[in-house]
C-alpha cells in the first residue's frame, strides 16, 4: 500500500511540474471571453441604479415609511417609525464602476457613467447613515477590506466633485452613442441632463448647510443652473420602463406577487389629494368598497377613504376588514396591465419643483410659481400618459382640467416662505407616490413637510416615541468586520450612539 501511495505521489508531482505553466490554458474556454466588455459593465451599473425590489412589500417600503401606504399584513416597523440597518452592498457597484473606468478603452462616456454611478449609490448611503467610506470604498479586491469612514461633509464634497467630472467626461466624449445603455441608448446629452438634475438634488438636500463656506451651496446651485444641461420635458426622465415579460414586470402587479391586497392608501395622501381637488387620487386609488356599496359613485371624492398610519395595528386590520380603505388602482395590479408605469429615478417634474424651492430660497432668480406649476404639470401629464383612461374612474386629467388645477386657489402660492415651502414639498410628496424611492423621507427630514401623524402609543421608536426617525443604523457586519473604523465614526458623529434619532451633519 505504501508503495502504491509513493507511486501516486510521484505521478502527481510530475504532472504538476510538467503541466503547471499550461494550467491556465487548459482551464480556459477558448470559445468564451476572458474579460467583460465595457458595454456589459455599463448595462450592469445602469440596471443597479434604476432597479427596485421586485417583491411588493419591499418595493413599497419607502411609501410605508413616509406614510403614503398603510400595510395590513402585519405591524410594519417602518409604518411605526422604526428604521433598521443599512448594509454596504452597493460597494459592489463602486467596485464595478472603478473596473469600468479601468476598462473604458478611452471612451469618456463610460468613465462619466462610472463616476455618476459611484456618486449616486454612495450619496443615498450617506443620506441614510451619516459618515461612510468614500475615498476607500469598494477596494476589497485590492486588499482594503476595512475602509476608513470619511466625514459626511467630505463624502458630499467628493460626490459633488465626481458629478462635475462625470459631466465633463460626457462633454468630452465622442458624439457617437456608447453601447450597453438600457435607458438612453447611449445618448450623452441625456446623461448630462441626468447628472445636472442629480447635482441640483444633492445641493437642495444641503439646504441646512446654506451658510457653510466650504460647500458654497447657493453659488454652486446657481452655477449649475446657469451652465448645466437641464431636463426640458418628461422625455428626459431617467427611468426604468417595465415590460410584460417574466422578471421584467411592474413589482406592484398581481402577476408578480399576491401581496398587493395588503396595501392601503394612507389618510395623509388621500386627504392631501382631496384638499387640492386633485384627480391624481382617482389614478392612484380604488374607491372604498364599503362606500361604493353604500351608493357613492367611484368618481366622487367621498368614495375615497384613507387610513391613519399611526393607528394601532388592530384598528388598521378592522378598517381593512370593513372595506373602509382605498386599495391600489387596478392600473398597478391588473394582470392586463402588467407593465405598470415607468419608475422614475430622476425626472423633469422633480427638477422643476427643486428649482421652485431654489427660487423661494433666493438661490436663483425667476418666478417660483412658474417652476412650481411646471413641476405639477409634468407629473400630471406623466401619470395621465402612462394610464389608460379606463382606470381613471371617470376623472380623466384632460389638458383643460390640468390648466384649471394650476390656476386654482388651492394650490396658488401665497408669498409666505413657510406656506409656499409646504405647498412645494406637498406637490413633490404627491408626485413621489410609488416613484423616486425615499425622496419624500429626505424632504421631510430637512423641512418637516408634509406633517406626519405620530402617535407615541403605537410608535416603535423606543428612544423617542414622539419623533420620526431621521437615520438608519449601521449594519451588524460593520460591527463584526470593521469595528475600529466604525467606532471612530460613531464617536465623532453621535458620541458613540448608533441611534435612529441622532442628527447627522447634513441635518444640523
Amino acid at each position: 500500500m505504501k508503495e502504491i501511495n509513493k507511486y501516486l505521489t510521484i505521478c502527481f508531482s510530475l504532472i504538476f511540474f510538467i503541466g503547471c505553466e499550461n494550467f491556465d490554458t487548459i482551464n480556459t474556454n477558448r470559445d468564451t471571453s476572458t474579460s467583460v466588455p465595457p458595454s456589459m459593465q455599463a448595462t450592469y451599473l445602469i440596471r443597479e441604479l434604476v432597479k427596485k425590489d421586485r417583491y411588493v412589500k419591499e418595493s413599497a417600503e419607502d411609501g410605508i415609511l413616509t406614510k403614503q401606504i398603510v400595510w395590513n399584513e402585519s405591524a410594519s416597523d417602518l409604518q411605526y417609525n422604526l428604521t433598521g440597518m443599512k448594509n454596504f452592498d452597493n460597494f459592489l457597484v463602486v467596485a464595478n464602476a472603478d473596473n469600468l473606468i479601468a476598462n473604458a478603452q478611452e471612451n469618456k462616456s463610460y468613465e462619466g457613467l462610472a463616476l455618476f454611478a459611484k456618486a449616486y449609490v454612495l450619496y443615498y448611503l450617506t443620506l441614510d447613515l451619516g459618515d461612510i467610506p468614500y475615498s476607500e470604498a469598494g477596494q476589497g479586491e485590492k486588499g482594503l477590506i476595512k475602509p476608513k469612514y470619511d466625514l459626511q461633509k467630505d463624502v458630499i464634497l467628493g460626490i459633488l466633485k465626481d458629478l462635475e467630472n462625470a459631466c465633463n467626461c460626457f462633454s468630452a466624449a465622442d458624439a457617437t452613442a456608447f453601447e450597453g445603455d438600457i435607458i438612453f441608448g447611449g445618448n450623452r446629452e441625456n446623461w448630462k441632463k441626468t447628472i445636472t438634475a442629480f447635482q441640483l438634488k444633492v445641493l437642495m438636500n444641503l439646504s441646512k448647510k446654506e451658510n457653510d463656506s466650504d460647500v458654497n451651496v447657493k453659488s454652486r446651485f446657481a452655477n449649475i443652473f446657469q451652465n448645466g444641461v437641464l431636463m426640458t420635458s418628461n422625455a428626459d426622465n431617467f427611468q426604468l420602463i417595465y415590460k410584460d415579460q417574466s422578471g421584467m414586470r411592474y413589482p406592484f402587479n398581481d402577476l408578480t406577487s399576491n401581496q398587493t391586497k395588503y396595501a392601503m392608501h394612507s389618510s395623509v395622501l388621500v386627504d392631501m389629494l382631496k384638499k387640492y381637488n386633485d384627480y391624481r387620487l382617482f389614478y392612484y386609488a380604488e374607491p372604498s368598497i364599503a362606500k361604493t356599496q353604500g351608493g357613492i359613485s367611484s368618481d366622487s371624492y367621498d368614495a375615497y377613504v384613507g387610513v391613519d398610519p399611526s393607528l394601532n395595528y388592530g384598528e388598521v386590520a378592522n378598517a381593512h376588514g370593513a372595506n373602509l380603505f382605498c386599495g391600489m388602482n387596478k392600473r398597478y395590479i391588473s394582470t392586463n396591465h402588467s407593465e405598470g408605469e415607468p419608475l422614475i429615478r430622476l425626472g423633469y417634474g422633480e427638477q422643476q419643483l427643486i428649482l421652485a424651492e431654489a427660487c423661494l430660497r433666493g438661490w436663483i432668480s425667476g418666478e417660483t410659481s412658474t417652476y412650481y406649476k411646471n413641476g405639477i404639470k409634468a407629473n400630471m401629464t406623466f401619470t395621465r400618459d402612462v394610464t389608460p383612461d379606463e382606470y381613471a374612474h371617470g376623472r380623466v386629467m384632460t389638458n383643460e382640467y390640468i390648466e384649471s388645477y394650476l390656476n386654482s386657489s388651492e394650490i396658488r402660492l401665497t408669498g409666505s416662505f413657510e406656506q409656499d415651502l409646504n405647498k412645494i414639498i406637498e406637490q413633490k410628496y404627491i408626485a413621489y407616490f410609488l416613484q423616486h424611492a425615499y425622496e419624500a423621507y429626505y424632504d421631510y427630514r430637512r423641512t418637516g413637510y408634509p406633517v406626519f401623524p405620530i402617535n407615541p402609543t403605537t410608535s416603535k421608536n423606543s428612544t423617542a416615541p414622539d419623533k420620526f426617525p431621521i437615520r438608519y443604523r449601521y449594519h451588524s457586519y460593520e460591527y463584526s468586520y470593521n469595528r475600529e473604523n466604525l467606532d471612530e465614526a460613531l464617536q465623532r458623529q453621535f458620541g458613540g450612539n448608533d441611534d435612529i434619532n441622532e442628527a447627522m451633519w447634513i441635518l444640523k
